[in-house]
């Protein structure tokens, strides 16, 4: 994968900080703050999800009265509404 180069500014306690948990941990401060970015890129992917799945529970009746399917069914439970013409249906 190529790697495009950042050039970032902190202050000298935040730099320091940085370079003391980068030895900690036996990696370059490159790799290190990598890893800090992908950790937060997951925690806010993880967030997403946890928060799409707390809306599906809040309106699972209204997306079953939509679409068909009866509240308290399996989500394997085919739905009798005619979805055709939606992405994911044959």
């Amino acid at each position: 994968m190529a790697k495009t180069q950042l050039n970032v500014r902190v202050d000298e306690a935040t730099a320091e900080a940085a370079r003391e948990r980068a030895t900690q941990r036996g990696v370059s401060m490159n790799r290190y703050i990598e890893e800090l970015v992908l950790k937060d890129a997951g925690e806010v992917g993880q967030t997403f999800v946890e928060a799409a799945s707390d809306f599906m529970k809040q309106y699972e009746r209204v997306f079953a009265e939509e679409f068909g399917r009866q509240e308290g069914s399996s989500p394997a439970t085919p739905c009798t509404t005619d979805h055709e013409g939606l992405p994911g249906t044959t």
